[in-house]
């Protein structure tokens, strides 16, 4: 059974799933962070991997990505640095980032070594379904990795089951159709997150985008299996003097 899988069947409510960009805001900050997610009692790890034109990101997530490439990291220093993620990490690990930068890896090279270094899924937004279904799926099933797809609220019912019938491990519940990061008045998606739990989707949801503190995270939570938090983070970690602590206060800050 998968870790992510095991995840859900084991805590089917109020996950907390944080992103952070990997290689920010220092190069060698990776493990730290993880570390540092996993003790302040995070279920779920998304790492992001830097590039030049985050279509899906806001400014503050876009920035992060500029700093950590200027600080030198790259899919291979990702994955030197997660080498040995699984002998302290226990929380199932996701990598996020965009199919260029995939692509210039060698798509079958960076599934088979995301899945040696232990990693469980993959997060592609601009990888389309008709090309995973049709030419990348199998090589992500090969290497023994979820692949999560995105909805909004503009998402038709026929297209949100069609992305959910091929991703495993959870579904993505973007909150607007708009970048990561910007305020969301969550009372307004209410009615969208009902609308998903009517359609008996296979996959548990997770909502993201403008989930940044302890009242955004549990205004989604009766109609979700939980959140994902991403710029509100990394904007803490950008006025940080200690990592550790910063992540430790921001995460106590949503949970308690």
């Amino acid at each position: 059974m998968s870790r992510i899988k095991e995840l859900f069947e084991k805590k089917n409510k109020r996950i907390l799933n944080v992103y952070f960009t990997a290689g920010f805001p220092n190069l060698e900050d990776t493990s730290i962070l993880m570390e540092a997610l996993q003790e302040n009692g995070v279920d779920l790890i998304e790492l992001g991997m830097p590039y030049s034109d985050p279509l899906a990101d806001g400014p503050v997530i876009q920035e992060s990505s500029l700093a950590a490439l200027q600080n030198g990291m790259t899919i291979k220093k990702l994955f030197e640095q997660l080498a040995s993620m699984r002998d302290k990490i226990h929380v199932p690990v996701v990598l996020m980032g965009y199919m260029n930068t995939v692509m210039q890896y060698g798509f079958e090279k960076f599934c088979s070594d995301a899945s040696l270094v232990g990693i469980d899924g993959l997060i592609l937004p601009d990888l389309p379904p008709f090309e995973f279904e049709k030419m990348y799926g199998a090589i992500v099933a090969k290497y023994n990795l979820d692949f999560v797809f995105l909805v909004t609220p503009e998402t038709s019912e026929e297209r949100v089951k069609k992305l959910d019938n091929l991703s495993s491990g959870f579904l993505y519940a973007v909150s607007s159709s708009s970048t990561t990061g910007k305020d969301k008045k969550f009372n307004d998606i209410t009615e969208y997150l009902v609308r998903l739990q009517s359609y008996q989707l296979k996959n548990p949801i997770l909502v993201g985008f403008g989930i940044r503190d302890k009242a955004t995270f549990d205004s989604v939570q009766a109609h979700s299996n939980g959140a994902i938090i991403g710029s509100a983070f990394i904007q803490a970690l950008s006025t940080s003097k200690n990592i550790k602590l910063t992540t430790a206060d921001f995460i106590q800050g949503v949970l308690n």
